[in-house]
């Protein structure tokens, strides 16, 4: 569809069904039942043959700009619900699909339906409520407009019913049988053929693993695989039944029956919630599941435990096999034969003296793989307390689903309910009066609601014209066309003529010299056309830090060394493994402890000091001493890195259509390495699907590889990566390591850090964070290792110093003995003073920003009911936080803050406006259109944005910083100024004219109705030799309050609330910016609490897509959400007196990260260990876990 149809609203996000972005609904017609089913799936594992008879419907049949929006669409849109909008088709696809099979779904329905997205836009869940949109404006649903099953497709199925359907591929044969018997001759004819479903598990092993089936078997039309059966024991379930169908089945069922009877059901439900997302559940089967038996499958450990039984068939008769350890073994006794196949499965009814629990633990809650699961029944005899029966299962902790046998042969026969109930939390602890208090909590679990959240802005000015958008809440300029799945990104661009695709060859070596490259095998591949490699370049290759391609040595693993160009994306995958590389091994050091020891660094020390601190630290008595380290982060922007390069015929024209931040680079290191003036290099970018800071110097290597391949072949080359290859190339945030050293008594403090280069000037001049410390010196240096080069990324090192500050200041408090906010409160910018390097700063918004926010969040009442809460739970404990932040904007070189604007007036009175700044979904291009619309005083829909182009708009700096708005609103503010004072004699002279006649009568007069902008840059500069200047535009106060509960036995969380109160100027528009903010919060809970980036101790990335590397999703929201702009605050330096809020939230979320750590203290306090202790970030599940010291932690066997 995407290629024939040019139907380009469905995205590929991630390949393996982990992003939601490739969501479409599938309609099947059963030809036995007659009925129709409605579910979504992800398209990235729907394998074509699959799809024989169905109707496939994608964003484009739910509603367009040319024909009629859906309401879904017009809410999400009007709802300010998408920002990038690279995923905001599959949200819609996600909703109409449970709209299409429950008109009126209940909140835990749609939370269901959006299990595990990217939670980029919390406003998805709050903003109806708000006063950010209209409710009144939107129209009720209209089922007329939804499309009808294809009636072809109805009278195909009942043609088809008894119709064997055999499709045959260059490698592969699909068989879709019609009745178990020919299943079974085709399962004894191939046995080694897969039984094919939902291709969640088969397909994922044939994209990740290379995995080759010659043969297989889709049995979703055989009536017995559905079967859904009651005896008087339990029930039948069909093997082919979907889990989302196994779910509505239980759902029903359970009311029905006694509740003795359905607590295995009512345990399956609860894995069955958060197990997967709504398409692999609609997709994935019963069967598939247990047959697959992943170690980390969380129905098998509950089947087993309830005695569940596999009814098999195969040509030489049935038989039924139990569900236990040695099937989930793989004991050859106890499995399936290669002919055999699972038919159905029985489910015991549960017993009146048998109780069953599970349990999973993940990285995120739901849509993640568990990192341990288990359940456990136990049966006792009838009226006693003596155990006659007890099965235990885990999975997570080797490669298969095992058995705690010898502990249960143990415990069988013993009078000792308690010491079961140790073992693993009930459902029903109401019926253990006699259970000791400290154990209690254990039994309890989180309870989820929906995310609600509040947006409290001030509102303009009541005499404000109504038609200046300015400081209005104006949607998104291209907000409709996200969610229609019009707005077009760069792999949406049609193919051209003759285009050819690129894939990489990439190092599998660390650091080595390149001995030898053979691609002769590749080259020999049908469909491919060339390799190229550095020898290609006829210009230079690369600049002074990296080049484009690989020549005698490569750096990382993942440093690209070649490329495969072929008629297809397929054909140039496929050929990459044909090329073989020889290498010698060169030394290798992977981490920062490494870089120090081997000193192996970027940059010479750098610092900034105040006072005397050597000085300080001769008076005092005590001096503490700790360090931190935070993690990386990956960008996980939805749309990887994309460039199509179309060559022209003259004069060594060229047009790259890339994602990026900075066409300028993309520009000058395409026109460098072909040896061209950088004028015959246009760089087109319309819009970017998130980018986080991953676009603004990466994506000129991919340009150039690309343009030196189209350069080659004379072709047009379109390199889009695929999602491992994009996080294994292109480095994520810097890791830090910072070693503090405060003092109480003299206020004085000492940092150190190091870090992976140009980040670390913005580290040191934003270590101090919020606090005026009267002796203070930071230090740091950049090092260098043989990973991928790290990039920038939102908030640019202020995450990474902000957390450090903090850490520090609880390490003080706790010393003293002090509540943590006090320590904050008393160390906090509080009046016109210097900051550490010299610039003055008035900190009073700082102040009202934490009294508001202590005020709004209830904070001093909920710190005392958490500590009531703590004192009645032993292992569930909660925590509240609240941190103040000082953030700088900008960059600290003038030239880079300089923008530039083109405007044009046409004779119609449209207006079209270009200017330097990229759009990635902070809503630049809608804050442009609001300044255009209130300086040349007319509608906004006179006013047009062009894409971001060199051809335009030469020499723009990369948008970043957070400064696109103001810096391209200038550049645009002072064009329209200009065009305005041309106009103005016109418009005198007219008064009572219409803009359409003054345009006229302008160009009749021969006045230019095109101007040029300029803004030539905040006056920045920092002198490192002094430790002083002006580095950056001005400050963003805020503060955040987070409350949090942790489970001590697990190290999982809940988000419970947070409060954000952060001055935000006189925002431009008030719904991006609450939208920003929200979603750098999001980010922040990432990098704190989740997100880890893992290598192998020879530098191989093992997180490399969303099924290893997690992402805050919808469920990882705080329930409560609420952001207040500070009234009446302006800003002299920006434009309108507005303040960018891109990256201020990020550090935000730092206050999850500290309540946590209040949440782990409280524990740690009621046994009796030291609460000064330090967490390194992110302070993930194993951290929480481990800090929550107790008998228990005490077995676990640590290693360096």
């Amino acid at each position: 569809m995407w290629c024939q149809v040019r139907l380009t609203g469905t995205k590929y996000g991630c390949g393996i069904g982990g992003c939601g972005a490739c969501t479409v609904m599938i309609s099947t017609y059963n030809a036995d039942s007659k009925k129709i089913r409605h579910y979504p799936a992800n398209s990235c594992l729907l394998p074509l043959c699959s799809l024989y008879g169905a109707a496939v419907t994608t964003v484009e049949g739910v509603g367009t700009t040319t024909t009629k929006l859906h309401p879904i669409q017009q809410r999400l849109a009007k709802c300010h619900g998408s920002q990038c909008g690279f995923c905001t088709p599959g949200m819609v696809m996600s909703m109409y699909s449970l709209l299409r099979n429950h008109p009126e779904p209940s909140m835990e329905q749609i939370a269901a339906a959006l299990d595990g997205k990217p939670a980029f836009s919390p406003s998805l869940f709050g903003s109806c409520l708000s006063s950010l949109c209209k409710p009144e404006e939107f129209h009720p649903r209209d089922p007329t407009q939804d499309y009808i099953f294809p009636p072809e497709l109805i009278r195909m199925a009942e043609e088809n019913k008894g119709r064997t359907l055999v499709f045959h591929g260059e490698r592969t044969t699909w068989i879709s049988p019609v009745s178990l018997e020919e299943l079974l001759d085709l399962k004894a004819t191939y046995p080694d053929a897969p039984l094919v479903v939902g291709n969640t598990s088969i397909g994922l092993d044939m994209k990740l693993l290379g995995i080759w089936h010659p043969v297989l078997l889709h049995p979703v039309r055989i009536p017995e695989l559905h079967v859904v059966t009651m005896r008087e024991n339990g029930i039948v379930i069909g093997a082919a039944t979907h889990l989302a169908q196994l779910r509505d089945i239980l759902l029903s069922l359970v009311p029905e029956l006694p509740a003795e009877k359905t607590k295995i059901y009512r345990t399956l439900l609860k894995q069955l919630r958060t197990l997967a997302g709504e398409q692999i559940r609609s997709l994935a089967s019963l069967g598939g599941h247990i047959v697959s038996r992943g170690s980390v499958w969380d129905l098998n450990p509950v089947l087993a435990a309830g005695n569940a039984v596999l009814n098999l068939a195969s040509i030489d008769g049935t038989r039924q096999i139990p569900l236990n350890d040695e099937f989930l073994t793989k004991v050859p006794e106890a499995d399936l034969s290669p002919m055999e196949v699972i038919v159905s499965v029985f489910i015991p009814f549960s017993q009146d003296d048998e109780f069953i629990s599970a349990f999973r633990q993940a990285e995120r809650r739901k849509n993640a793989w568990s990192v341990t699961n288990s359940a456990m029944k136990v049966l006792f005899q009838p009226g006693t307390d003596v155990i006659e029966d007890l099965a235990i299962f885990y999975g997570g902790i080797s490669g298969t689903t095992v058995s705690a046998k010898n502990s249960c042969l143990k415990l069988i026969g013993r009078y000792d309910r308690v010491k079961v109930l140790k073992l693993s939390s009930f459902q029903y602890p109401f019926q253990y009066p006699d259970l000791p208090k400290e154990y209690m909590s254990a039994l309890s679990e989180f309870q989820e609601k929906p995310p609600q959240g509040m947006q409290i802005y001030q509102d303009v000015n009541p005499h404000q014209p109504p038609q200046d958008p300015v400081g209005r809440p104006i949607m998104h300029e291209s907000g409709i066309k996200h969610t229609t799945g019009e707005a077009v990104y760069v792999d949406d661009i049609a193919p051209a003529d003759g285009q050819l695709y690129m894939a990489v060859v990439t190092s599998t070596r660390a650091h080595a010299k390149i001995l030898s490259i053979d691609v002769s095998k590749a080259l020999e591949e049908p469909g491919v056309v060339a390799v190229v490699s550095a020898h290609d370049i006829p210009g230079e290759n690369g600049d002074e830090h990296e080049k484009v391609l690989a020549e005698d040595e490569v750096i990382f693993i993942g440093d690209i060394i070649c490329g495969i160009v072929a008629e297809t994306y397929e054909c140039a995958k496929n050929a990459r493994s044909k090329v073989k590389i020889e290498y010698q091994d060169l030394e290798v050091i992977l981490t920062i402890e490494e870089a120090i020891e081997h000193n192996s660094f970027l940059t010479k020390e750098k610092k900034i000091e105040k006072g005397n601190v050597e000085e300080a630290f001769q008076t005092v008595d005590e001096i503490l001493e700790g360090e931190i380290h935070v993690g990386g982060q990956e960008h996980f922007y939805l749309e990887t890195n994309s460039v199509f390069v179309i060559p022209r015929k003259e004069d060594g024209e060229m047009d790259i259509y890339v994602s990026t931040q900075d066409a300028t680079v993309v520009q000058e290191l395409v026109a460098s390495a072909l040896n061209v003036p950088a004028n015959r290099i246009t760089c087109h970018t319309r819009r970017v699907g998130g980018a986080f800071g991953g676009k603004s110097t990466k994506p000129k290597f991919f340009a150039t590889a690309a343009a030196v391949a189209a350069h080659k072949t004379g072709c047009p080359v379109r390199f889009i990566l695929e999602r491992d290859d994009d996080m294994l190339i292109t480095g994520g945030r810097h890791p830090l390591w910072g070693k503090y050293k405060p003092t109480h008594h003299s206020h004085t403090f000492q940092f150190g850090c190091f870090v992976f280069c140009f980040v670390l000037n913005y580290v040191l001049l934003k270590c101090p964070n919020a606090y005026d410390i009267q002796n203070f010196r930071c230090r740091g240096r950049a090092c260098k290792t043989k990973l991928p080069s790290n990039t920038s990324f939102r908030g640019f090192g202020f995450p990474q110093a902000g957390l450090s500050a903090e850490t520090w200041i609880v390490a003080v408090a706790e010393q003293l003995g002090l509540p943590h906010d006090q320590v904050r409160e008393m160390n906090m910018y509080k009046t016109v003073t210097q900051t550490p390097y010299k610039e003055e700063i008035d900190p009073r918004n700082l102040v009202v920003c934490w009294e508001e926010c202590l005020e709004k969040s209830n904070y001093y009442r909920r710190r005392q009911a958490a500590e009531e809460f703590n004192k009645q739970n032993y292992w569930k404990k909660k925590g509240i936080a609240i941190i103040p932040m000082k953030y700088a904007a900008g960059f600290t070189k003038k030239p880079s803050n300089q923008a530039f604007a083109l405007v044009h007036i046409y004779l119609d009175g449209s207006v079209l406006v270009s200017h330097g700044g990229s759009e990635m979904g902070q809503g630049l291009y809608t804050k442009m259109l609001q300044v255009a619309s209130h300086e040349l005083k007319i509608p906004l829909s006179y006013i047009h944005n062009y894409e971001r182009t060199t051809a335009t708009i030469p020499n723009a700096f990369k948008t970043a910083a957070s400064i696109g708005t103001e810096v391209n609103g200038k550049a645009v503010q002072n064009a329209c100024q200009i065009l305005w004072k041309r106009l103005e004699p016109i418009m005198e002279e007219n008064p009572d004219g219409k803009w359409e006649d003054w345009i006229k009568e302008a160009y009749e007069e021969s006045i230019s109705l095109t101007a040029t902008g300029y803004f030539e840059g905040y006056p920045t500069y920092m002198d490192w030799e002094k430790g002083e200047g002006h580095p950056l535009a001005y400050y963003i106060f805020a503060t955040a309050c987070s409350e949090v509960e942790i489970d001590c036995l697990t190290g999982d969380h809940k988000n419970i609330r947070t409060d954000i109160v952060i001055d935000a100027g006189f925002s431009i528009n008030p719904a991006i910016d609450i939208g920003q903010i929200e979603g750098g919060f999001i980010q922040g809970l990432g990098l704190y609490t989740m997100e880890e980036i893992k290598f192998s101790p020879e530098g191989q990335q093992y997180t490399l897509g969303p099924d290893t590397y997690k992402i805050p999703a919808v469920c990882d929201v705080p329930e409560h959400f609420r952001i207040y702009l500070l009234p009446n605050s302006r800003n002299p330096v920006a434009i309108y007196s507005s303040k960018s809020m891109a990256e201020a939230g990020v550090f935000l979320g730092s206050s999850v990260f500290f309540a946590i750590r209040d949440a782990v203290a409280a524990a740690r306090k009621e046994r009796g260990l030291n609460c000064n202790f330090t967490l390194d970030s992110p302070l993930n599940i194993e951290r929480i876990r481990m800090a929550c010291a107790d008998q228990f932690t005490e077995m676990v066997k640590t290693f360096p």
